[in-house]
């Protein structure tokens, strides 16, 4: 398989394959055609993308996506239905929550023994991918997906002694909190409230080990709470600029500058919901509105400007994030179209270099700071 992207590498900070694989029940080792038609043929409507999804493991060869970081979800709700995408989804224990995560890394690690995916824990890990990626005499259908693995809310963290656990499993870069109450953190929807006591424990036993924190999906009030508490490396996975965007998902400009300041990065979202003032999903029409591609650029361009450079931002595209075509920029028909954004980036007047930043070279500069 030929490679569609004129881009030899690039970088997504932000996807959710295992969630998509075992809840949503999708063979990424397919294309993304395949299983679009396979959900349609099947009649299925479980969730609002059926039949629209946009990410599968061929289409991020194609287009020259070779490493992501990409999660595990698993949320603890006292009242929630882990399968009901209508209300705040959650398993009625810590210990459950843990053993659906552990499902899901057995999904990542089928992966492995199947060359599709390469797991990336250390700094020689992170080199020897690389120098696989940069094999010409290599086809690029036998090149592997490396993976940096996340947790998306930190519920399945039963007790301070399964991080280490997580940590020997390969873990790499925790976000606290996601939508609603979390144990650690209040995430989206729960604006008011932050941290709790044993987020606060949690954050400074971070603090012992080389370990991302992803501030995405965190309250204000959380915000700041959290950055006082942990001195490592932070990054926004999937954040955009609420100074375009309204809305307590997105980052003011002071939170920003804080993440800055720390020399994180922000990877843009391409959710439409993240992309145009009050988006109403399953009503809205990405084309009708004309959210395409270029909506992204508008929050680079902002963040650059705060910054002053372009080595702060990238891709954390959250594609296929219980989203697909009908929540994604009009122009986009899959992840293999991130390629796209070279153009639309020198029209708009950045650089190879800057290109070369948000393609990759932000990311691996992260990633490198905290790799052993």
């Amino acid at each position: 398989m030929s490679s569609t992207s004129k881009f030899s590498f690039i970088v997504d900070g932000h996807l959710d394959l295992a969630t998509n694989a075992m809840s949503m029940n999708r063979d990424l080792t397919q294309s993304v055609e395949t299983i679009r038609k396979k959900e349609k043929d099947l009649g299925w409507s479980d969730f609002q993308d059926r039949g629209k999804g946009t990410v599968a493991l061929p289409e991020l060869r194609k287009g020259n996506i070779g490493l992501v970081i990409t999660t595990m979800i698993s949320r603890f709700s006292e009242a929630g239905d882990p399968l009901d995408t209508m209300a705040l989804p959650g398993w009625h224990s810590p210990q459950q929550a843990y053993a659906n995560a552990q499902c899901q890394l057995a999904w990542y690690r089928e992966m492995e023994e199947l060359g599709e995916m390469a797991q990336i824990k250390s700094q020689k890990d992170l080199k020897e991918h690389l120098d696989v990626w940069k094999n010409e005499n290599l086809d690029t259908s036998k090149k592997p997906i490396g993976y940096l693995l996340a947790l998306e809310g930190a519920d399945s963290i039963v007790n301070l002694d399964y991080l280490y656990r997580y940590y020997e499993q390969g873990l790499r870069s925790i976000g606290i909190s996601h939508f609603g109450p979390g144990r650690y953190a209040a995430g989206t929807h729960s604006d008011g409230s932050g941290l709790t006591s044993i987020g606060i424990e949690l954050l400074k036993e971070m603090n012992t080990l080389s370990i991302i924190l992803d501030l995405t999906h965190q309250t204000d009030q959380g915000f700041f709470e959290t950055l006082d508490i942990f001195q490592g490396q932070v990054i926004a996975s999937h954040q955009n600029c609420r100074a375009l965007v309204p809305g307590e998902r997105q980052f003011t400009d002071e939170q920003i500058k804080c993440v800055l300041e720390r020399d994180g990065i922000i990877g843009g979202s391409l959710d439409t919901w993240m992309l145009h003032p009050n988006f109403k999903m399953n009503v809205d029409d990405p084309k009708e509105l004309n959210i395409n591609m270029e909506r992204l650029v508008d929050h680079f361009d902002h963040i650059c400007q705060m910054a002053g450079d372009t080595e702060h931002i990238g891709f954390g595209s959250d594609l296929d994030g219980l989203f697909g075509l009908e929540q994604t920029p009009y122009d986009m028909n899959s992840i293999a179209d991130l390629y796209k954004f070279e153009d639309i980036l020198l029209k708009r007047g950045y650089t190879k270099m800057d290109i070369e930043n948000i393609m990759y070279k932000n990311w691996l500069r992260i990633l490198n700071n905290v790799l052993k």
